[in-house]
């Protein structure tokens, strides 16, 4: 395996024992304010590395399958494939981006659930056999296009919250199981396991333990087919905290050890997104444009007004929006509060305030009603936790150019890569050293590979 894309333009900072990450933003932003004030990223790559030894200290033997839609940027894909991640892929986009890190076929699945034909063909030239499968038009579509093609039947769970009930849903019953299995019988198509998935917004994790009853019902109703399965994919829905992790396992290791023990041959799977990457990529925006506004209008319908009214209320425009790096934030809440760059007093007068996007568009609200020292054109906020779901395929709308970002990662975890037999000199080519007196050109040090 190669595990490297030749051509990637990009380059990680090797941070020294004095600098951290808070240095390299500081460096940035100094850095932009005298050359155009641009949105970036810095990304810790070094966290990918350490949610990965989390994931098999608490989840081994389970295998994480990387849904490439969540950060398909070089640097991710990079360090995850040398990490010996496989890869969930929506499009033929993601399976080439991968397929270019030298990945095999079969530690890649085809997971989107309305598949092109055309898309179907290229699985099959390529020789990506596993994908879902929740349908007979879809497995029909599928016996045509990919006579070679490996399904996952993917089953419904039933998480669906408040916040949920307006978005698509996927996955059959187990009543239409048994159809589907007729259908691929008669079309001499292979199925060969099942799928669930459990939002992360789900609070109840007795949702995993029927998910895992129905899974089991799926299984031996199979045998009945004829059909060896030998695959069971426990979906994403991983918020990336250590607790909710344990939690997860502390729930379904005792169902999977009854009913998918080790001497059974059915490999365990799983589609940990945001887990790897959101808390590895920090955002930091600048405010380009500045307005006061009257309270009762900035707050959100039924909350009642408790200010004094000579108190200014703030909106705020920033370089980047849902058009962007917040497109997320079009399907769900934002998981990430703003945080001022620039020093302010402890006893600094807060005011109510709420931050849109460069578009002028009605729907490019990023935060609808915060509390904020008053600012000025030309400060930045730095948002968290925005690795996932945000670096994904560029927006055209508005001309909107996606921000630069500069990959970092500390000496520890280089160190923890080399140990694992993981690091080589093809990855080191891309690194370079940062010393604690951070002193970096964008132009020089990041754009280019080192």
């Amino acid at each position: 395996m190669k595990g490297f894309l030749e051509d990637a333009n990009y380059s990680i900072g090797l941070l020294d024992e004095g600098a951290t990450l808070a240095d390299v933003i500081d460096n940035c932003i100094y850095e932009h304010t005298h050359t155009g004030k641009k949105a970036f990223y810095v990304g810790d790559l070094g966290k990918l590395v350490r949610n990965n030894i989390q994931w098999q200290n608490v989840m081994a033997p389970i295998k994480p399958f990387y849904p490439v839609r969540c950060n398909s940027t070089p640097g991710v894909l990079e360090i995850l494939g040398t990490l010996g991640i496989g890869f969930a892929c929506s499009s033929k986009s993601e399976m080439a981006l991968v397929q270019d890190l030298g990945i095999s076929p079969e530690n890649i699945i085809y997971t989107n659930p309305c598949k092109q034909a055309a898309q179907l063909k290229y699985a099959a030239k390529a020789g990506i056999n596993i994908m879902t499968c929740d349908n007979d038009t879809e497995l029909k579509k599928i016996s045509r296009n990919h006579p070679n093609a490996k399904l996952l039947l993917h089953i419904a769970t039933e998480d669906i919250t408040a916040d949920e009930e307006m978005n698509m849903k996927f996955g059959t019953t187990l009543k239409n199981c048994r159809h589907l299995m007729e259908c691929a019988k008669e079309l001499g198509v292979q199925i060969v396991g099942v799928k669930f998935h459990v939002s992360g917004s789900c609070k109840d994790l007795q949702t995993y333990i029927h998910a895992i009853s129905d899974a089991r019902c799926v299984f031996d109703m199979a045998e009945e087919f004829g059909f060896k399965m030998n695959m069971l994919d426990i979906g994403g829905g991983f918020t990336g905290s250590e607790l909710q992790l344990e939690e997860v396992n502390h729930v379904i290791r005792p169902l999977l050890d009854v009913y998918f023990p080790k001497e059974s041959g059915v490999n365990v799977i799983a589609e940990p997104g945001c887990y790897y990457v959101s808390s590895a990529f920090t955002l930091a925006v600048n405010i380009i444009a500045k307005k006061t506004v009257e309270y009762d209008k900035l707050l959100p319908s039924g909350v009642e007004q408790t200010r004094n009214d000579d108190e200014p209320v703030f909106t705020y425009y920033i370089n980047d929006g849902v058009y962007g790096s917040f497109a997320s934030k079009l399907s769900e809440k934002l998981n990430t509060i703003p945080e001022v760059h620039k020093k302010y007093k402890d006893d600094e007068p807060l005011f109510a305030s709420s931050l849109w996007g460069p578009s002028c568009d009605e729907l490019d609200q990023i935060v609808e009603n915060c509390l904020l020292p008053e600012l000025s054109v030309g400060d930045w906020l730095i948002f968290d936790n925005m690795g996932s779901g945000t670096l994904g395929e560029q927006s055209t709308f508005n001309d909107y150019q996606r921000p630069l970002i500069y990959y970092m990662m500390s000496f520890s975890d280089w160190d923890e890569m080399q140990d694992a037999g993981i690091a080589s000199d093809t990855l080191m080519k891309n690194f370079f050293f940062v010393p604690s007196c951070i002193q970096l050109s964008p132009e020089d040090r990041f754009s280019t590979a080192a």
